[in-house]
């Protein structure tokens, strides 16, 4: 039968919450009473064609592309199924990143996608390595797929090691999607998009993680203008009319992104920093160090990792993501960016239960 569900998504919605939380994704959510905007300016019903003109112009200014490769979608996961169905036919080699993140092997599946896998590796940093890509793409593959920041380690992939893929994925006639929903959380230089390194790109993103309005649902793909036409098409089959008053609510938020990022900055960046105290005392555990990124995969170094993470919520109200769920039952997902008060307290509760 054909994959229908996400094992991820269920245990997020309906396991993950505690006292001490986490295992989040994204920043704090961004209060509406601070966001500049007349709620007169707001309307219920609005233009129901394909897309939102200030909208989609907003989102093209963003990544200083045209307006006619923006494609709007319902948040980045949408778009990574809008992408990945405009572009494979079931059947079809899909060469996906292990670790990944399990919704994009979900979409993969339902999709009836052939899945392949490369690999990063933690000695490595995490870091994609073209070689291991090269070995392991045929001329089947139609799609790569990587995300950038990576989920769930926020490594980082440069732009050089990018083109280097998209010319692998080019010669054997395939398209690379790069889900850079988080990559925003470079903070400092922040990376322009890989859209830009050529035609083999493919790219999803939204305003979920980095700006705390994940509830506008505001996502994304930025695609060539023939394939974004097809999306749109398609994406009559899925979501047909959008929310109008979030399009216009993210319109009002592209007006003040610095606005939005920089307030959580403060947080990710006093987070980070007691999770590297934590890691450098804690030696129960490991973890490759980033400078970027809202999330972190410690490696339990002994002991079953299952087990831990029942009792750290059981008995020390404090949740984090299992590795089952991107396929390394040995880790862990702890998020930042949230509350740093109660980050401290989570990672205190984390020294507990190793001890």
């Amino acid at each position: 039968m054909r994959h229908k569900h996400s094992d991820y998504m269920h245990w997020s919605k309906t396991k993950s919450r505690a006292r001490f939380n986490l295992a989040t994704s994204g920043v704090a959510p961004f209060p509406f009473c601070e966001l500049p905007i007349d709620l007169k300016d707001l309307e219920i019903n609005g233009d129901d064609s394909y897309g939102y003109a200030p909208l989609q112009q907003a989102i093209a200014a963003h990544h200083g592309v045209g307006a006619d490769c923006v494609v709007e979608s319902a948040g980045t996961s949408m778009a990574n199924h809008l992408a990945m169905a405009a572009i494979i036919e079931p059947g079809d080699e899909v060469l996906i990143e292990h670790p990944a993140y399990g919704p994009i092997l979900d979409i993969a599946q339902y999709l009836q996608a052939n899945v392949k896998r490369f690999r990063r590796i933690e000695e490595n940093g995490w870091a994609i390595d073209p070689i291991e890509v090269r070995r392991c793409i045929t001329p089947k593959t139609r799609l790569i797929v990587i995300t950038n920041l990576h989920n769930p380690t926020s490594a980082f992939t440069p732009e050089p090691v990018l083109r280097e893929i998209g010319d692998i994925a080019g010669s054997f006639g395939a398209l690379v999607l790069v889900d850079e929903v988080y990559l925003d959380a470079v903070y400092a230089n922040t990376p322009r998009t890989s859209f830009h390194l050529g035609p083999e790109f493919v790219v999803t993103s939204s305003l979920t993680k980095i700006y705390g309005v994940s509830g506008l649902r505001c996502g994304w793909i930025l695609a060539q203008q023939d394939l974004a036409w097809k999306m749109r098409r398609l994406n009559d089959l899925y979501s047909a009319t959008p929310v109008h008053p979030g399009e216009l609510l993210s319109v009002a938020a592209f007006k003040h992104l610095d606005l939005l990022r920089e307030r959580a900055r403060p947080i990710v960046d006093a987070d980070r920093k007691l999770l590297r105290d934590f890691l450098e005392q804690a030696s129960a555990v490991s973890a490759v160090g980033t400078n970027w990124g809202t999330t972190s995969f410690p490696r339990l170094i002994n002991g079953n990792a299952h087990a831990f993470l029942e009792r750290l919520q059981s008995e020390f109200e404090t949740s984090a993501v299992p590795g089952r769920f991107f396929e390394m039952p040995d880790h862990f997902r702890i998020g930042m960016g949230v509350n740093t008060e109660m980050f401290a307290e989570g990672l205190n509760r984390i020294s507990r239960a190793l001890r």
